[in-house]
């Protein structure tokens, strides 16, 4: 159990977030009291994007049913928009892009990451949320994109 401990204060210090998410909404999907969590991500090197997260949290009850105590589903749902005036910092451009934000799933295993890609050729900010492993990939993933361009003086 101690080293156990160790493990996870351990993957703790060394994948902080990224960014802060404020939960804006939580809908009841059962009688048990399995949620829908969705929350608020600022983008910390765009200023003026807001990614919103929805993804499933576990009830107590579902938790002892089910017998898996430190586990939650990686799916999860992203939609960004622009919340103000856009300004790019500093960010990774290159094909691999970077990582948002991040939050566990289980103890040390399972994350949701928010990655931001930069297609500098259509000008367009792509938001990737997705599961991952550290034993194995996950398929489950959602995508939003950000035009950069001025759409009034497009029309």
């Amino acid at each position: 159990m101690r080293h156990l401990l160790r493990l996870t204060a351990l993957a703790l210090a060394l994948f902080p977030a990224t960014s802060k998410a404020e939960v804006v909404g939580k809908v009841g999907v059962d009688w048990v009291g399995n949620d829908v969590i969705v929350e608020a991500i600022p983008d910390p090197k765009v200023e003026g994007v807001t990614c919103h997260i929805a993804y499933f949290e576990r009830s107590m009850i579902d938790r002892l049913s089910q017998g898996n105590w430190f586990e939650d589903p990686s799916n999860a749902s992203i939609d960004c928009r622009q919340t103000g005036p856009i300004t790019l910092g500093d960010i990774d451009r290159s094909r691999d892009g970077e990582s948002v934000f991040r939050e566990s799933r289980s103890i040390i295993l399972k994350t949701i990451r928010i990655s931001r890609i930069y297609d500098e050729t259509n000008q367009v900010l792509i938001y990737l949320a997705h599961g991952s492993e550290l034993t194995q990939g996950s398929a489950k993933m959602s995508l939003s994109t950000i035009p950069l361009y001025d759409t009034d003086a497009a029309q």
